[in-house]
Order: C-alpha cells, then sequence, then structure tokens
C-alpha cells in the first residue's frame, strides 16, 4: 500500500507549475516536514515538504514537468509497510532483469563504435530503470530528446556526464547523416548535421513577466520623463552611517534612501501612488506607499515590495531590502512579499546600465529606472567644472492619469531629497 502525496494549493489563481528540482529520490527514507521538491510557479519557486516519514515509491514527473495543483505529486509507503524490502522488491527486480536480458538478446548482433573508447559496444545500451545524472545534464537531454537511460555513463557509479550526452548525441547525428548520404561527408555538412534549434517554453515566472509586460505595452499609453541627479552629499551620508548599520546586522545600501525619499514624495504628489480601475473612470488613492525592486533571481525577474515604506525608518527599510533580494535571488520570495506593490525601482546600475526606459508593472501608474553613478564634469554656479557623482533616471508614468508636468515636479521633489538627504528630516510625517 502507498499513499499519494496531493500537491495543495500554493497560491490563489495557481493551478499548476514546474518541477524544477527534486530533493530526494525513489527508494529513499525521509522525515516528516522534510523538503521534496522545488516547484516553479508564476511567482516564485517554492519547496513541497513531506506531510508523514514514510519511503518514496514513486515521483509522478521529472525535472521539467507540469504538476497540477489538486493532483499526486509523489507517493510514499510508511515504514511499517516496507519493512520487508527483499520479498516486497523479487517480482520487480526479475523483471527488470528479464527486460535488459530481452533488450540485449535483441541486439547481440548490432554493434557500433562507442564513443568514449572506440571499442565496440551495443547499438542499445542496456535497459536500465534510473540513470545517475545532475540536474543540468538531463535538462541537456531533454532538449536533445535523448532517453537518459540509454546513454553510456562514464562518472563514477555509472553517474551520466554532460560529456557522455554530447558525445552520443554527435555520433548519432553523424550516423544519421551518413545513412542519408552514402559518400563522404563533407565539413559543412557534418557540422550542421550535429546543431539543431533549441526551443524552450515559457513557463513560470518568465510567462508571468510576458503576461504582466503585454498588458503593459497593450493597455498603457505611457511617457518617459529623463533626468541626472547629483547624489555626491548621500554617498557620504551612507557612507559615515555604514559602519552603524553593519552593526545592527544590515547593508546599508542606496535603494533604502531612494525608497524613503519616495515615500516622502508622494505624500505630496499621492497621484503618483495610486491607481485607476479597469475602463479609467475612477482614480483610486492608496494610503500606504508599497515600494517595489525588481530583482535579476535565478528563475527570472522578480518585483517583490517593501510594505508601508512611509512608516519605516531608513534603517528598517535597509533590512527589508536586504531580506528581500536575498529571498528574490534564491527564487524563494513568499507571495505576499509579491503582491501589493504601489510604485516600483529598477535599479540597472547594479548591472552596469545607464539609461533604460522601463515599462509600468500594473496596476501601478509610475515606475523609476536608476543607471549606474559616474563621476563627470559638470559647471557649478560660477562656471568652474567640478567632479560631480551622477546618477541618471528615468520614469515612465501612465498617461491616463499622470500628465508630464506633475511627473517633473514629483521628480524634482525627489531628487532634492537624495541631492540634499538632510530635507528628508525636515520633511517627514
Amino acid at each position: 500500500m502507498q499513499k499519494d502525496f496531493i500537491l495543495p494549493d500554493i497560491g490563489e489563481g495557481i493551478i499548476e507549475c514546474e518541477v524544477v528540482k527534486w530533493l530526494v529520490m525513489e527508494g529513499e527514507d525521509i522525515k516528516e516536514d522534510q523538503p521534496v521538491v522545488e516547484l516553479m510557479t508564476d511567482k516564485a519557486v517554492v519547496q513541497i515538504p513531506a506531510d508523514q516519514a514514510g519511503m518514496v515509491s514513486r515521483l509522478y514527473y521529472a525535472e521539467g514537468e507540469i504538476a497540477r495543483v489538486h493532483e499526486p505529486l509523489f507517493a510514499l509507503t510508511s515504514h511499517e509497510e516496507h519493512a520487508d524490502p527483499v520479498t516486497a522488491t523479487e517480482p520487480a527486480t526479475a523483471s527488470v532483469l528479464g527486460d535488459q536480458q530481452a533488450a540485449l538478446a535483441s541486439v547481440a548482433d548490432s554493434t557500433i563504435t562507442g564513443p568514449q573508447t572506440g571499442r565496440s559496444v551495443d547499438a542499445v545500451a542496456p535497459v536500465r530503470s534510473s540513470a545517475l545524472a545532475s540536474p543540468a545534464v538531463r535538462r541537456i537531454c531533454r532538449e536533445y530528446k535523448l532517453e537518459i537511460t540509454t546513454i553510456h555513463g562514464t562518472g563514477k557509479d555509472g553517474r551520466v556526464l554532460k560529456e557522455d550526452v554530447l558525445a552520443f548525441q554527435e555520433q548519432a547525428a553523424q550516423e544519421q547523416a551518413a545513412r542519408g548520404s552514402p559518400g563522404k561527408m563533407d565539413t559543412h555538412q557534418e557540422v550542421t548535421s550535429s546543431k539543431s534549434v533549441r526551443v524552450e517554453a515559457v513557463r513560470g515566472i518568465k510567462a508571468a513577466m510576458a503576461r504582466q509586460m503585454t498588458l503593459s505595452a497593450a493597455t498603457i499609453p505611457s511617457f518617459t520623463y529623463g533626468d541626472e541627479v547629483d547624489v555626491g552629499r548621500l554617498l557620504v551620508l551612507r557612507k559615515e552611517l555604514q559602519g552603524k548599520a553593519q552593526e545592527q546586522g544590515t547593508r546599508l545600501t542606496l535603494m533604502a534612501f531612494f525608497m524613503k525619499a519616495i515615500a516622502t514624495a508622494v505624500q505630496h504628489y499621492p497621484l503618483l501612488n495610486s491607481r485607476a480601475n479597469e475602463d479609467c473612470s475612477e482614480i483610486h488613492y492608496l494610503p500606504d506607499c508599497n515600494i517595489g525592486m525588481a530583482v535579476d533571481s535565478k528563475v527570472g525577474l522578480l518585483v517583490p515590495n517593501v510594505k508601508r515604506v512611509n512608516t519605516l525608518t531608513i534603517l528598517e527599510i535597509a533590512f527589508e531590502v536586504q531580506r528581500l533580494t536575498d529571498c528574490a535571488r534564491q527564487g524563494r520570495v513568499s507571495q505576499e512579499d509579491l503582491q501589493g506593490g504601489t510604485i516600483s525601482i529598477s535599479n540597472i546600475g547594479a548591472l552596469g546600465g545607464t539609461y533604460m526606459v522601463p515599462l509600468i508593472n500594473p496596476p501601478e501608474v509610475a515606475i523609476v529606472a536608476l543607471g549606474k553613478i559616474q563621476q563627470l564634469p559638470r559647471f557649478d554656479e560660477a562656471g568652474q567644472v567640478q567632479k560631480k557623482s551622477l546618477l541618471t533616471l528615468c520614469w515612465s508614468g501612465d498617461h491616463r492619469v499622470i500628465d508630464g508636468g506633475t511627473m517633473a515636479r514629483f521628480s524634482t521633489l525627489w531628487q532634492s531629497y537624495l541631492e540634499q538627504p538632510a530635507n528628508l528630516l525636515l520633511d517627514l510625517r
């Protein structure tokens, strides 16, 4: 007897997810609450724990396949039920051995040259019920549409390596080309025959981003406002406070100041922290400023948001920025952290970028892209050339809600807080 683990609801509106990585193998004993699998939804990567102890008797999906909510994900056999493993597995073992012998007998007279050693090997590798291989190697097999259990592994304990897969694929391509052309195959023919178009399904977070940005481009008439801001004094202030922040166990980045300045400025221009209804017949002014930040994670672009920035100190914002960044880069942001954003920041400067026109993240009405800080010459009021620490910014606004003048005045106020950070202390509410 075995019990199926039914995949529970893992987020509002989520009906399917991709199996990213199994953390256990069939036949492995696991404990209650032990993480079993990593699943990727259109929001984040989540770990699913076991609801009881037992032996994993079956994994219903391979890595890369799509699992559905409310359907079996894996099967468990309790420790009492598989107490006599020898008796229980004898028929299955005999069946597998019989299949292997039949497969070997059917190809006993057919041989090819092995890709690794040059010696004669069976045309079809012995059938195995499973193969040792890393997720990356299994992904390559899926891309080439190869059955991994037919590939001879040269690694430890028969593990299939990346080189084994590539050699197997190359040899198969050469044989196919040779069968299609009885004469000598030229170099160009050999190269092109071993290449193929790689097709990747758009799933999970990438699919969510595609839907959201298509909605943005199709439904929101937007405009962009650009400027540059001198952050020299802000850099000095951050350096002075960085040591105290580290004593509190957090990294004090400029993002905390950017967020606090936005939350303070929108108190004077609440239109930037609003959203319109579907037909834009109403504008809803939001009481709290939840600022999203785009993070380049291992599973794609995530935009978690810091809640109620208008009520937090700069140090508290820094704590949240660090927490959300670490979680996002691991692909483990909670659904709550991804929902409820009111305005967003995309810091392309962290990746070395200087300019970018960002797309609005619906239902928000504004987003800003920040470039890298550069040391550039500028004239002061006396006409003298000085070295300035300049950061470029590009605001995109929903033109159904915000006009250019409102955006310019809001951005000027926000920039004044960054150029004269002491002004933040005078305007905190």
